[in-house]
């Protein structure tokens, strides 16, 4: 059977075009990943660097595997006449499915020869970004290991197997006739496989948003963040009865054109739902992760800002003042804590905070009692709320020395916040007079009733920059935004571009198999411009409705973000990236419309007497 896979690909290459190069680009943005995140982890990268490229290589294999396993559904749901014509002829059920696995094999296999150089251009890139964002130390490479050969052409391999065993079982089984005739099971839209795989992601994504509010900040944020994948498969597994509906429902203009594009929608249905797959999750991971990032971020900017009750920020320690009420200064350290023992032992790196528990309540409006040796559990979590923890204060600089203050109790717990902050919180004389000196230092200051705000500015001018709190919350929002933005670049950048070539792959083998379609309506009367005019009408209107459901998934994370933030700062918080949202959407719709206008054109090249009279 091998041999005729090997016929059938040559025969039928326009068809395996995407799939190969969907497997071609899963393995590279598989291996890019994951060679990122291993040179991460031993090298002294920033603090987000290893988790997110964690989070960027499960997207990464999500995506390649909803991709590849999409594509090739959809290049044998084009193949099914010619699969049926195979059984007439005495092909039996496994020399079908053996068949259609053969391909795929032999597409993996292909897609990984391909894919692991590509890889290296991807890591290139993701490590250019890396740096970019200062992520990872200017010096940083992503290193080589030989292992990534046979893991890279496993994961091809898999993935393209997987992708069509599914569809090579579900094809294997419709009998022949029915087949040829578009009757029975080889018409069924919503296959058994389909309700169930909906149904379970559907329950997943309910659950994420039931559970995501109970939490706390940290759990609360992770899971709502992860509402949008098993939203997106929900709702394209769907695809085949909301996709139709939602597109024909889209504006097609009046006359025969309109007409048509209209038909062909609501006649090739599996067709209008395999285009609009890739579209629908790319929509839903980049808006709904995006705008999830966002509004936690707008949430903890709120939070800070009704919890936090100062007049003036100043960067640097300050002494008592007149016309000062009270001075909450704070030294920012790099430190690193031990919790557990033995196998339980784990060693986390968090940012201590030096301060003065009364000047802190104070200000912050957060009673937190140290006494003794004791530290307190801050605002970021991370640390237990009893028993005793192991702090090493690090360097300041590469090189330099830390401090070792060994087993401390944990004596007091503050409540975590969405805005996060520091993990640990201990007393100043706790610290190397050494390290305290040189730590960064910022002072949050309140002013005695009726005291001249413009002349204490001046007077704290003197010890280091000076802002309302006004200013510094709009700053830190913006570098938090920025943050933001970078991470989200990292993560979703290069996935989103790959989902987005997922959709012209799906458009680029549906035009394949329309060849006789087009050279049809044209003996029918109509020109090869209204031909091409009426296929980008109905791309559009697929567009469309891959839109509208692309969002209704991203809404699912939406969902998960208003009731997160309502349960941990009392406020509900929604902040959507407007102006991405309006740019992914112009970018979908000039993406799929130039596709149309180029395969259309290809398909209709020939003068259609020619491909009438042809075999198919």
């Amino acid at each position: 059977m091998l041999g005729m896979s090997r016929a059938g690909l040559a025969e039928r290459w326009t068809l395996f075009v995407g799939a190969l190069l969907s497997v071609a680009l899963g393995v590279a943005l598989v291996q890019s990943s994951l060679l990122l995140l291993i040179s991460a982890a031993g090298a002294n990268s920033d603090d987000a660097a290893v988790p997110m490229l964690g989070i960027t290589l499960g997207g990464a294999t999500f995506l390649a595997g909803f991709i590849i396993s999409s594509t090739f559904a959809f290049t044998v749901d084009q193949r099914r006449r010619d699969l049926a014509l195979l059984r007439l002829v005495g092909g039996s059920r496994g020399q079908v499915r053996r068949l259609l696995l053969g391909e795929a094999l032999l597409l993996g296999l292909g897609g990984a020869a391909i894919g692991v150089p590509a890889g290296l251009g991807v890591m290139s890139l993701q490590t250019w970004l890396m740096r970019r964002f200062e992520f990872v130390p200017p010096d940083f490479v992503g290193e080589w290991r030989m292992w990534i050969l046979g893991v890279s052409i496993g994961t091809g391999v898999v993935l393209a197997l997987a992708g069509v065993l599914v569809a090579a079982r579900r094809a294997a089984r419709v009998r022949p006739l029915e087949a040829l005739r578009e009757s029975g099971a080889a018409a069924r839209l919503m296959t058994a496989g389909r309700w169930v795989a909906g149904l379970f992601f559907l329950g997943g994504a309910l659950a994420l948003v039931i559970v995501a509010p109970h939490g706390g900040p940290a759990g609360g944020q992770a899971m709502a963040m992860n509402v949008a994948m098993p939203a997106a498969v929900t709702v394209v597994a769907f695809g085949p009865l909301l996709v139709p509906v939602l597109a024909r429902l889209m504006p097609f203009g009046g006359g025969v054109l309109g007409a048509l594009a209209r038909a062909n929608v609501r006649d090739a249905r599996r067709r209008s739902a395999s285009v609009a797959a890739p579209l629908i999750v790319l929509i839903a991971l980049v808006v709904g992760n995006t705008g999830a990032g966002e509004s936690f971020t707008s949430s903890g900017i709120g939070e800070v800002a009704r919890s936090t009750h100062a007049d003036f920020v100043v960067e640097a320690p300050v002494p008592a003042r007149p016309g000062v009420a009270t001075v909450s200064s704070e030294t920012m350290l790099p430190a690193e804590i031990v919790t557990g023992s033995g196998e339980d032992r784990e060693t986390t790196d968090v940012t201590a905070l030096a301060i003065n528990p009364r000047a802190y309540a104070a200000v912050h409006g957060t009673p937190v009692e140290l006494t003794g040796n004791g530290v307190a559990r801050g605002p970021g979590g991370e640390v237990p709320t009893d028993g005793s923890v192991r702090v090493r204060l690090l360097g300041l600089s590469p090189g330099s020395p830390g401090a070792d203050l060994g087993d401390l109790p944990v004596v007091a717990a503050v409540p975590e916040m969405m805005s996060g902050g520091a993990s640990l919180l201990m007393l100043p004389g706790q610290v190397p007079a050494a390290l305290l000196e040189k730590a960064p230092t910022r002072s949050f200051v309140a002013l005695e009733p009726g005291a001249d705000a413009s002349a204490v500015r001046a007077d704290l001018a003197r010890f280091g920059p000076v802002s309302t709190l006004g200013e510094w919350l709009k700053a830190d929002a913006e570098e938090r935004n920025s943050t933001n933005d970078k991470v989200m670049l990292v993560v979703l950048g290069l996935g989103g571009l790959y989902a987005l070539i997922g959709v012209i792959n799906s458009m680029v083998i549906g035009a394949a198999t329309r060849r006789r379609e087009f050279a049809e309506a044209r003996v029918t009367g109509l020109t090869r411009s209204q031909v091409i005019r009426s296929a980008l009408l109905e791309a559009y209107a697929v567009t469309g409705a891959a839109l509208l459901l692309g969002a209704l998934a991203a809404s699912a994370a939406f969902f998960a973000v208003l009731s997160t933030t309502s349960a941990v700062t009392g406020t509900a918080t929604l902040d959507l990236p407007w102006p991405l949202i309006a740019a992914v959407a112009a970018v979908a719709l000039t993406v799929t419309g130039v596709t149309s206008l180029i395969t259309s054109w290809s398909a209709t090249r020939h003068p259609p007497v020619t491909l009438l009279a042809a075999r198919e």
